[in-house]
C-alpha cells in the first residue's frame, strides 16, 4: 500500500487498481471481501482482514462507514479499488479504535456479492 505524502483530500477519492469482470455491486448487496486499512496522516497499516480471511456484511449503512457505501458500489467482482475517504465520511470524532478525525486509505479486493 503506498499512501500519498500530499495534504489529504477534503473529498473521497476512488480508484480502481483492478478492474473487475463479475457482477456489479450495489447498495444493499451483500459483500465479501478482504481490505487492508491505512492512516493517511501516519502512513501505517491499522488494519487488516488478510490475516482473519474475508468477511462477509451487506453494503448499506449501520454496517459500514459511509465511504464504504459511497465508494464501491458500481465495482465488480474480481475488482480491487482503493478508497480514500476523509473524516466525515469515515470514523469522525469517534474513531471506532481508529484515531479521531482520520483520513483513511483502504485497499479493497471484492470478492463475491450475495
Amino acid at each position: 500500500m503506498v499512501i500519498p505524502t500530499t495534504a489529504p483530500p477534503t473529498v473521497m477519492q476512488a480508484a480502481d487498481l483492478i478492474k473487475g469482470t463479475g457482477a456489479t455491486l450495489k447498495v444493499g448487496d451483500n459483500i465479501t471481501a478482504q481490505y487492508v486499512l491505512g492512516d493517511y496522516a501516519t502512513h501505517k497499516i491499522l488494519q487488516s482482514s488478510w490475516s482473519s480471511g474475508p468477511f462477509t456484511t451487506p453494503l448499506q449503512s449501520g454496517s459500514l462507514i459511509a465511504g464504504w457505501i459511497k465508494g464501491l458500489p458500481g465495482m465488480k467482482v474480481g475488482g480491487r479499488r482503493e478508497l480514500i475517504i476523509p473524516p466525515s465520511l469515515g470514523y469522525g470524532k469517534g474513531g471506532n479504535g481508529i484515531p479521531a478525525n482520520d483520513t483513511l486509505v483502504f485497499i479493497v479486493d471484492l470478492l463475491k456479492i450475495g
